[in-house]
């Protein structure tokens, strides 16, 4: 998945001064500036910005910052979702990564509570009010579902956005145990009930400000799909041999859709 990556993550908030050759990301809405060349992308350096904000995280030696530099003849902006495509994957994560943060940043500058502009904690990845009302970075709990029913799995089409097959998925709500959230959205959108819940594994979810949980599950009952066509369009049984496309070594969905697909789940 997109952050298996070799080199040490760090995220602790710190003071760090930037030196010219660390590296520079800036997200302009849903845009991230980059280079793209055969694929590969190239990030600008501290060196080459007009202003330097924040110190993001680091990814081996190198730091990370937020700032901005215009758009030139070596940088342009590609929508951020074009980097499930690129290469190499360090690069990729660190995009994603930076797009959470600065997304969580650029949405909390006035004070929920009072309206007044918020303010960079110094200690810690916080925004603050004179107020009293500290922010922290929003991370939003989802559950992934792969429902099984033998030598089939459950794989539904949104209404829009993703245009793929995917598993089942939704966000947790208050009062919820994070097990709760598979019974309720399986059924939600599908009219399926479940059981045998296990655990599969987590992955950070930075284009949706998300942290997912992958679930495996058996079907209880009846297996007759009734779509909610409020998010979905389309759902349906997948035998595993009949599934065609491979884990492109992104998503846990795809992870688990291709474990399913090698009788590994």
């Amino acid at each position: 998945m997109i952050h298996n990556i070799n080199e040490t993550f760090d995220n602790q908030y710190k003071k760090v001064a930037p030196s010219d050759n660390d590296i520079l990301i800036y997200i302009k809405d849903a845009n991230i500036l980059i280079n793209c060349d055969n694929n590969t992308i190239t990030y600008p350096t501290v060196g080459e910005a007009a202003s330097v904000h924040e110190y993001l995280f680091s990814i081996g030696e190198k730091s990370y910052f937020s700032g901005l530099i215009e758009e030139n003849e070596k940088f342009s902006f590609h929508n951020i979702r074009e980097l499930r495509n690129l290469s190499p994957k360090t690069a990729v994560f660190a995009g994603i990564c930076a797009y959470h943060i600065s997304s969580w940043y650029e949405g909390n500058r006035c004070c929920g509570k009072c309206g007044s502009p918020m303010k960079h904690s110094k200690t810690e990845r916080a925004m603050i009010c004179t107020c009293g009302n500290i922010i922290y970075p929003k991370i939003c709990p989802a559950v992934i579902v792969a429902v099984k029913n033998n030598d089939k799995i459950l794989m539904t089409k949104y209404n829009t956005g993703y245009a793929h097959w995917a598993l089942v998925a939704g966000y947790n709500e208050v009062g919820e145990t994070i097990e709760e959230t598979v019974h309720r959205e399986v059924y939600e959108e599908t009219g399926l009930k479940v059981k045998n819940l296990k655990y599969y594994k987590s992955q950070p979810w930075g284009l949706s400000s998300s942290l997912l949980f992958g679930f495996v599950c058996d079907i209880d009952g009846d297996d007759t799909i009734r779509i909610d066509n409020v998010e979905l369009k389309e759902g349906r049984w997948f035998h595993r041999n009949d599934i065609s496309f491979n884990n492109d070594d992104f998503s846990l969905t795809r992870e688990m859709i291709d474990a399913f697909k090698n009788n590994r789940l």
